[in-house]
């Protein structure tokens, strides 16, 4: 048996040994805990601050393990991968409505600028809370209020870019001010959705609906001046085609006739024969008698005398 258990087994135990025990039990945990407390270690996405009795060391601990004094100095790891949850903030439109917009920021810490944001603002959470998340609503108060709400939706693209440079001049000014230029690293802003009042839903649905009737009216106008102009054409076409044809037959006709009276000067055998071709048989009468004029064969210079 060993002295240990002999020691268990006695029953004369003193309170002396009882507190030596219990000191030497602690000091052993705490010698454990140390050798624990000693080590560091730094993920790749992660820088770590070391503070010394409360004093923040300006050089940051990078990837790998780190040696430090157990209980006496402490480290605080940021994560310094893209970061951002969905923030929503309402603001008023230029033509007064209430616009509300998610919107997602993805930003990080600059790892060489940790221990300095830690020294004046705080962990990432306090920066996100004091920075950041004002900054958002900041920016898109201000930019909302240049545009109509119909124009924010239409111009998405534009409205994206100037929330862009608002945020990031807000956060620097801030981060400035507290000696931290360009800590805080802004990746991408996304705005996922855009929500109005139901009123104005109602209003841009009505104007929508207004806008496809009108240009189903215009449509149907322009439907309608087309087979106009078609009818109106076929007609014109018929009439030229109909005075064309009069105009030739007149021509014709003209033609004819002037043929005719110059055949008719030239031959004056050709009077005597139209006027026989058109003679039915009688005689012409006189007054003064009954019998019948016989029907004198007189020549052209004959009748000219």
């Amino acid at each position: 048996m060993s002295s240990f258990d002999n020691n268990l087994g006695d029953t004369n135990v003193t309170p002396r040994k009882l507190a030596t025990w219990a000191a030497m039990a602690f000091f052993g945990l705490f010698c454990v805990v140390s050798v624990f407390k000693a080590v560091v270690i730094v993920d790749g996405s992660e820088v770590g601050v070391v503070k010394t009795f409360g004093k923040v060391d300006p050089q940051p601990l990078n990837q790998g393990p780190h040696f430090i004094i157990p209980w006496v100095q402490t480290v605080t790891k940021f994560n310094t991968q893209l970061g951002g949850a969905p923030v929503k903030a309402e603001a008023a439109s230029k033509d007064l409505q209430v616009v509300t917009t998610e919107i997602t920021v993805q930003h990080a810490i600059d790892g060489n600028s940790a221990p300095l944001a830690i020294k004046g603002v705080g962990d990432m959470a306090k920066i996100d809370a004091d920075v950041v998340y004002p900054g958002i609503h900041e920016s898109l108060k201000a930019v909302t209020a240049k545009y109509t709400a119909e124009e924010l939706v239409t111009k998405r693209d534009a409205v994206k870019d100037e929330i862009v440079v608002a945020l990031t001049q807000f956060i620097n000014n801030t981060l400035e001010k507290k000696g931290l230029s360009n800590a805080i690293v802004i990746a991408n802003v996304a705005i996922t959705d855009f929500r109005f009042s139901d009123e104005f839903n109602h209003s841009i649905e009505m104007k929508v609906k207004a806008e496809q009737q009108a240009h189903q009216a215009e449509n149907e106008l322009r439907k309608r001046r087309t087979e106009a102009e078609a009818t109106f054409i076929e007609k014109q076409k018929s009439a030229d085609a109909a005075a064309y044809e009069i105009e030739k037959a007149s021509i014709a006709r003209a033609d004819a006739i002037a043929r005719e009276a110059k055949a008719l000067k030239d031959n004056p055998d050709l009077i005597r024969l139209r006027a026989t071709e058109k003679w039915d048989g009688n005689l012409p009468t006189f007054s003064g008698g009954q019998a019948p004029i016989p029907f004198l064969n007189l020549t052209v210079d004959q009748l000219k005398k």
